[in-house]
């Protein structure tokens, strides 16, 4: 992996755990989320309404749309209830210093 990819979103610290973060990530609209000591990044954006999943509830790795309730698992995108049907694009995520990477060339 080209190490210029990676780039810093955030704090650990600041990804409350069993929660999920909505954050800007140079163009990208990303969604961070902490499972079990675990962080996993996608869009933020319902890949079937126009809704932040960042406003949505978290279920342990589930994360259900605010706007018509499908959900996805946040650890590789699938959807996992209807209405959604299309994945979320997964960022890679790396954990160094206490900082939170994304290789935002990559799919998870």
């Amino acid at each position: 992996m080209n190490e210029s990819s990676w780039i810093d979103a955030a704090s650990e610290a600041e990804v409350p755990d069993d929660d999920v973060i909505g954050l800007q990530v140079g163009e990208h609209n990303i969604a961070l989320y902490k499972v079990d000591g675990s962080v996993f990044a996608t869009d933020n954006i319902c890949t079937h309404g126009h809704a932040r999943l960042c406003d949505g509830f978290l279920d342990g790795h589930e994360i259900e749309c605010p706007l018509h309730q499908g959900k996805f698992d946040v650890r590789n995108g699938s959807p996992t209830c209807a209405p959604v049907t299309e994945p979320l694009k997964c960022y890679p995520v790396r954990i160094a210093g206490g900082r939170v990477f994304l290789q935002m060339d990559g799919r998870a």
